[in-house]
């Protein structure tokens, strides 16, 4: 399904060719077309073949970004934007070849404005590179997807992470952008105003696009204030679904957790494995807590209540900085940790997101899936917003262990559409769940191509991805 979804189209050889060699001329060594460049610019952590771009260019400013989008659009060659190339749908892929625009060089950030609690940074811009550039100031930028991907990577697929639970996703975080439409001209979405109703929501538009309707440029965020206190920890529970009570509980009581982490029996071996933790190999659940003194110890409380009630063990917590770090070390090291259970297989990250009241049956239902199958799949999951990630072990070099995969996820994406979820949280479609996009939203779908076609009539930006059109 997913190896179907990625191929797309024709190449355009004859204006590959001339614009290859008009940013060679324009830019220089900032211009690569070598092999090694090319193939880690097409990097993909699903199994979905690798499809390389004919050039990388790596960009300095908006100037350069325009530049290159004039040129793409006057000889109809395709452009694909690159962060750090963490996503896990083939987004980053050229089913068409092309440009890709790499913004690692584009890492400035450029506003900071604490008293309105916003910044503004360009697109290459780190997560990690931008909260240590806030430190000092007593603000930090919350969205967490583990990697430490790019801003610009993380709007264009609406990422969000272990603190969506408390503050957001990208959708909520980000205040504007500026980006270079088809015809090669910087438009900004919005201003630095918390609330506005002045015409279309651009800025929306464009968060989630992953690249298909324009190339940001810049990035407007909101900020929040460093908790006085932080306290975090761990519980184990007999079974997945008293684990999932007691995230529905927590939710429903209105407890602003921060961070509440769902962990199977199978993840927690990786992680005493992988990571050395020393808790029990049961289905855990790993919380994290902000607010004063007060707050923090009022709702650790009131959750050790909550899990004592769901059968749940003790809520080992502490507020130690360097004790809490290595349990989100160990959470954000889960894909490594699962490859480690078997190196010689594959690894198909895939996600999904249901109401809160449906958690536990999704995840419970997913788990009896892979024990009728025979399958190696922890599961991990943002618990507090329903979203669960199934990181399934394959043998992905046999045609037969990609079929075992695809229907897996085909499966796992029914489960979660017929309880009114979404067949991703926070990957996005990409190439390799397109046809799930066609049954979660129908008709709907139509309307998105009619956006695209309006706003990148020839189809030059990422093509191939989330859904297909008459021309690729």
């Amino acid at each position: 399904m997913a190896l179907k979804d990625a191929k797309a189209g024709a190449r355009n050889e004859a204006g590959i060719v001339l614009v290859v060699e008009a940013l060679k001329h324009a830019f220089g060594d900032r211009f690569q077309t070598g092999q090694s460049f090319r193939a880690q610019h097409s990097h993909t952590t699903s199994y979905i073949p690798s499809q390389l771009p004919d050039g990388v260019l790596f960009v300095e400013s908006s100037e350069d970004v325009k530049t290159v989008v004039r040129l793409c659009t006057a000889h109809l060659v395709p452009i694909v934007p690159f962060g750090t190339g963490s996503s896990l749908e083939g987004q980053v892929n050229a089913p068409l070849g092309g440009i890709s625009i790499d913004f690692s060089r584009m890492n400035r950030v450029l506003e900071v404005n604490a008293e309105d609690l916003d910044c503004t940074v360009e697109p290459g811009v780190t997560r990690e590179q931008l909260n240590t550039h806030l430190r000092d100031t007593g603000l930090f930028f919350p969205i967490d997807p583990g990697a430490n991907a790019s801003i610009g990577g993380m709007t264009s697929t609406r990422a969000s992470g272990t603190n969506a639970v408390r503050y957001g996703t990208m959708k909520e975080n980000v205040l504007a952008v500026t980006v270079v439409t088809a015809q090669g001209e910087e438009i900004r979405t919005a201003r630095r105003a918390r609330k506005s109703s002045a015409g279309y929501d651009l800025t929306r538009l464009f968060v989630g696009a992953e690249g298909t309707l324009g190339v940001l440029t810049s990035v407007t965020l909101r900020l929040q204030g460093i908790p006085q206190k932080i306290a975090g920890g761990a519980c184990a529970f007999p079974s997945v679904k008293a684990a999932c009570d007691a995230v529905i509980m927590t939710i429903q009581m209105g407890i602003p957790v921060a961070r509440i982490e769902l962990l199977d029996a199978v993840q927690m071996r990786a992680f005493r494995n992988y990571s050395g933790l020393s808790y029990e190999e049961k289905p855990t659940l790993f919380l994290e807590f902000h607010g004063t003194d007060e707050t923090v110890a009022l709702q650790t409380a009131q959750f050790s209540e909550i899990a004592a009630e769901c059968g749940g063990g003790e809520f080992l917590w502490t507020s130690n900085e360097q004790e809490r770090n290595k349990l989100w070390k160990a959470r954000h090291d889960a894909y490594w940790s699962v490859r480690a259970l078997a190196p010689d297989l594959g690894i198909l990250a895939t996600d999904v997101c249901v109401p809160i009241s449906r958690l536990a049956d999704c995840v419970t239902e997913t788990q009896a899936d892979i024990e009728k199958h025979g399958l190696l799949a922890p599961i991990v999951g943002h618990a507090g917003d329903g979203n669960f990630h199934v990181q399934l072990l394959f043998d992905d070099r046999s045609a037969a262990g990609i079929a075992v995969a695809e229907d897996f996820v085909a499966r796992l994406n029914a489960r979660a559409l017929a309880m009114d979820g979404t067949c991703t949280g926070e990957h996005g479609i990409g190439q390799g769940k397109m046809a799930f996009l066609e049954q979660e939203l129908g008709g709907a779908v139509d309307l998105m191509r009619q956006l695209k076609h309006s706003l990148d009539p020839n189809n030059i930006f990422n093509p191939g991805k989330i859904f297909r059109t008459t021309s690729s």
